[in-house]
């Protein structure tokens, strides 16, 4: 018995005045876990029993080709992957509804109407179901929230931008798998298209990898789909409290018992059997309640803050790096222009050089023709100003060489520093995108969590207030009883 309900049934005692019914009641509660489990055990053989007569398919088997299909189907294919989950998704949603309308079914019975469908081939009339892991079989819609399916074909959309069709597509299936509303839906699909188009700039990597990034986008769509658990808790708990208010209403109220058929022992037998009845109840619906508020999905909140944070820090190292850059390409082009202006200055000395050279020569050549008796003087002097001429444009030649490689080489460090910029501005932008993302869906999240959580708290407020009532108004007959003994 869970600690809530030992102590509510002490205190009905402490009610009671601790007479001779206490320690009765005592040992009564104290049965109901053994009793219990002796029905869980017996509910397990005949689930086993079923399930061993039936085919189904793996669940294992099945989650891995779903994850698969997500991430390998492109263009198309993606296409039609999405119309063919979506067209099984929603007749399970319209079975869903269908039966919630109807009256309740066991599980077997449910088994035994599936055994005769007419085409038990259908997707959505396809149960799975692994031995090794045990509890019920599930259908499609169950599979596909405990894979990685819908996370899978996220990336995809990511990683390829998804056209209109798809987009139409994809809302549909967020309406069917995640929480919110459909503005919501709407909002997560524009932020994955505003991924998908920075990612798609997104190349060189720096300092984040893009499979980091698909990561947290991932893990951020789980958190926020919905939990096939919880639907099932949800239609259990509604049942049990539904028995106890028919027991209630069936029985009456406790402390109204016909006292002269309380004297008969077989009516005695009668309410203690209707006790350990509603016991049985409230115990499974506390399991029920409690594990629905340990349910949760996607990082916890210490995990998001450390995805933001190393986001952010990354995005201050991208922008001072990029600022780092930024100044050693202006160092660069400084230096390139003082190369420039020294390659002018000497251009110049070396163009006055060669005019004046060239009109020496033309003055020799001058007096070659005019004296003939000088011509061997004035041919070794032709001669040496040829040669000066020549070491002046080799040494000019030289000197341009030099200088283009110097000017080339700062070049080529410019188009690397500006290449390395504009990747640092493309990731810091895709990280800052990534962020607003991440923000939104946590946003989203903790807002589905906080109310989860107070829905929980007040229905386990609830039903602790009535089994203490219920608790007291049985003490209160058996008094009446010993009193009429």
């Amino acid at each position: 018995m869970s600690s809530w309900l030992r102590s509510a049934v002490n205190k009905a005692v402490e009610v009671g005045n601790k007479n001779n019914l206490t320690n009765t009641v005592k040992k009564y509660a104290d049965t109901v876990v053994q009793h219990a489990g002796q029905a869980v055990a017996e509910g397990a053989k005949i689930l086993h029993d079923r399930i061993s007569a039936r085919n189904y398919r793996s669940v294992a088997q099945t989650v891995k080709r779903l994850e698969e299909a997500a991430i390998s189907h492109r263009g198309p294919e993606r296409v039609q992957l999405l119309r063919r989950w979506l067209v099984v998704l929603k007749e399970i949603e319209n079975l869903s509804g269908a039966s919630a309308e109807g009256k309740e079914k066991t599980l077997e019975q449910h088994l035994a109407v599936e055994d005769i469908k007419e085409n038990p081939q259908r997707p959505s009339l396809v149960l799975y179901y692994d031995s090794d892991v045990g509890g019920e079989p599930l259908n499609f819609r169950d599979v596909f929230l405990q894979s990685q399916a819908l996370e899978g074909i996220t990336l995809s959309m990511i990683i390829e931008a998804p056209n209109e069709e798809e987009v139409s597509l994809l809302l549909e299936m967020f309406g069917l798998c995640l929480t919110g509303r459909k503005e919501v839906h709407n909002a997560i699909v524009s932020s994955l298209q505003d991924l998908a188009t920075a990612f798609s700039s997104y190349q060189d990597e720096v300092l984040v990898k893009r499979e980091e990034l698909l990561q947290f986008a991932q893990r951020a769509i789980t958190g926020l789909k919905i939990n096939s658990d919880l639907a099932r808790i949800d239609a259990e708990a509604s049942s049990l409290r539904k028995k106890l208010s028919e027991i209630t209403t069936s029985q009456g109220v406790v402390n109204k018992v016909d006292y002269k058929a309380a004297e008969e022992t077989e009516a005695t037998l009668k309410a203690l059997k209707v006790a350990l009845g509603q016991i049985r109840i409230c115990s499974r619906l506390e399991g029920l309640l409690l594990k629905k508020k340990n349910i949760s999905n996607g990082d916890s909140p210490e995990v998001h803050a450390q995805k933001v944070d190393k986001l952010k820090v990354l995005t201050e190292s991208l922008v001072n790096s990029a600022a780092k850059a930024e100044k050693r390409i202006s160092d660069n082009r400084q230096q390139k222009e003082e190369a420039l202006k020294v390659r002018v200055t000497k251009g110049g000395e070396t163009s006055e050089k060669e005019k004046e050279l060239t009109a020496e020569i033309s003055e020799l050549q001058q007096k070659k023709d005019d004296l003939e008796a000088e011509l061997k003087k004035i041919n070794t002097s032709l001669a040496a100003a040829q040669a000066r001429l020549w070491n002046v444009r080799e040494e000019r030649d030289q000197f341009e060489e030099a200088n283009n490689q110097i000017v080339e080489h700062l070049k080529i460090k410019e188009d690397e520093l500006t290449k390395s910029i504009s990747s640092c501005r493309v990731e810091s932008d895709v990280i800052k995108t990534w962020i607003n993302f991440l923000e939104d869906t946590w946003v989203l999240q903790q807002s589905n969590t906080e109310i989860y959580e107070k829905q929980v708290s007040d229905e386990l407020e609830r039903h602790e207030d009535y089994f203490v009532n219920l608790a007291i108004q049985l003490l209160t007959t058996y008094q009446v009883f010993n009193f009429l003994y």
